[in-house]
């Protein structure tokens, strides 16, 4: 039987998901193997070093770099606040001395003999990592972090801004085809991750950010309105670490596309139950997808979800990701052998799919496709 490999997007409603929290830098996990853990739930801590403020003593006092050393008030280790005398000049017959101050909080890390500088350093910064899903730790990364797994439903989508976020989900729209407006967000909207079948656009989107949404899942986006949101053009970088308040997940696409209707009846039949959402997107090496991951109560039933290396086949869901046929989903009818020579005059290897709008079947080549993964 003839296959076709192709990266796809997960939309699954039931599976195990396996999600690893790590530490910027090495510090202390907090919870221990086999533990339930709840999404904000603490897992794993550490200090990042605070930032160093130079200080040139030398020029402060107007001495010599050699004998900063012997007038020194605070040592090297001795902790500094903001104002504190560092060194101080002996003066003339005990009078007329100077002083040279701290300019920050911190510890006095260094004084150099040869240059005159003094090193403060500010106080460490904690850091701490969440969960980010209610679920059972299944394995410790010593002095790092952890890996949690959970029965969840699945979704993944094409793009995302905003980075990790929780909330109740609320089903703004009663069909795929129908975009989010802005009659449709109000004070309920607070802490929610909105789904909407269509477009949503960017009033819309600040009308729910100023709602305190906590994220939006919806079909398409205009591409020109994300420079507005996050004040500079995303490009191909690795998005997530937006300064933003709401979370927002594409799942079809740039411009008015509806949201495919498996992926809109799954969201809709977990309405009202907590989810987790991450906006992260990579497009290039390396595929980052934004993700909604949704806790379900029946752990002991799921099974393990294994990566299989096949890919498509006749059918298979696939998602069409170039014009004309662009965001529309189909099933694979057919994967002929030979290469087809295409209108453009290059030969690719194609498939035969049969889109779900309308019923009609087209040839497109299979780099067009993305297979859509549902089991």
């Amino acid at each position: 039987m003839a296959h076709a490999y192709t990266p796809g997007l997960k939309v699954i409603p039931r599976i195990l998901v396996h999600k690893t929290r790590r530490l910027p830098l090495k510090g202390k996990v907090t919870v221990e193997k086999g533990q339930q853990v709840d999404a904000e739930m603490v897992v794993a801590t550490t200090d990042l070093p605070g930032n160093v403020v130079p200080v040139n003593l030398a020029n402060m006092l107007n001495i010599d770099a050699s004998e900063i050393v012997e007038i020194l008030i605070k040592k090297p280790g001795d902790s500094i606040q903001e104002g504190d005398i560092i060194a101080e000049t002996r003066g003339l017959f005990g009078l007329f001395k100077t002083k040279a101050h701290s300019p920050a909080n911190g510890t006095l890390e260094a004084v150099s003999g040869i240059t005159g500088q003094a090193i403060i350093r500010e106080a460490p910064i904690p850091v701490s990592v969440q969960a980010y899903i209610e679920g059972k730790v299944t394995a410790i990364i010593p002095d790092e972090g952890v890996e949690i797994s959970a029965a969840a439903s699945f979704i993944q989508g094409i793009f995302g801004i905003g980075g990790e976020r929780r909330g109740a989900i609320k089903v703004l729209t009663r069909d795929t085809k129908t975009p989010i407006s802005e009659d449709m967000i109000d004070e309920s909207c607070k802490g929610k991750v909105l789904v909407g079948g269509a477009f949503l656009s960017y009033k819309a989107f600040l009308k729910a950010q100023k709602a305190g949404a906590t994220g939006i899942v919806v079909g398409g986006f205009n591409y020109r309105d994300i420079k507005k949101i996050v004040g500079y053009d995303i490009g191909v970088a690795i998005t997530g670490q937006e300064d933003i308040n709401t979370t927002l997940i594409i799942t079809e696409g740039f411009g008015d596309i509806h949201m495919a209707q498996q992926t809109f009846d799954l969201l809709r039949s977990h309405e009202g139950r907590m989810a987790s959402i991450n906006g992260a997107t990579q497009i290039r090496a390396g595929v980052i997808r934004p993700e909604i991951i949704i806790p379900i109560d029946d752990q002991d039933a799921i099974q393990e979800h294994k990566a299989e290396l096949f890919g498509m086949e006749p059918g298979t869901v696939v998602r069409v990701i170039r014009a004309p046929y662009f965001g529309m989903l189909g099933e694979v009818t057919e994967l002929p052998h030979e290469l087809q020579r295409l209108e453009s005059g290059s030969l690719a290897r194609v498939a035969k799919v049969k889109l779900q709008e309308g019923g009609k079947e087209v040839l497109l080549p299979r780099a067009n496709l993305e297979m859509i993964e549902t089991k």
